[in-house]
């Protein structure tokens, strides 16, 4: 049975960044870098997973739609249904660079990961 929230289910965004991401098996995927907000809806809209780096250097970050990722207490992380393979050919940029996020973009992130689009 799931872990459940506890009685405050909010989180400040500060907080989510550094968050470990695992897949299902409990494999460390990376870490959350940041959350990329939707300026008009103020909806989370895609978590970027740090993934490759080595002592937090040289890694790639990898947009996830955010209603991929659930929150495991036990884990004190997220999980998300990918596996490490997933993510050699998956949407990503390089560290301190910011793709545009426009729509055709987010389609591909939608596309990759078979999520609807918003």
């Amino acid at each position: 049975m799931p872990a459940t929230l506890s009685a405050n289910p909010m989180i400040t965004s500060d907080r989510v960044a550094g968050t470990n991401v695992f897949n299902p098996a409990g494999d460390s995927l990376g870490s959350i870098d940041h959350l990329v907000i939707d300026k008009r809806s103020g909806n989370v809209r895609y978590a970027a997973l740090e993934f490759g780096a080595i002592l937090g250097m040289g890694g790639e970050l990898y947009p996830l739609p955010w209603a991929m990722l659930r929150y495991d207490v036990d884990k004190e992380g997220y999980v998300v249904p990918l596996e490490k393979e997933q993510l050699g050919s998956a949407p990503r940029y390089a560290s301190g660079s910011r793709p545009g996020y426009d729509e055709a973009y987010g389609r591909g992130i939608h596309a990759y990961y078979d999520t609807p689009w918003l």
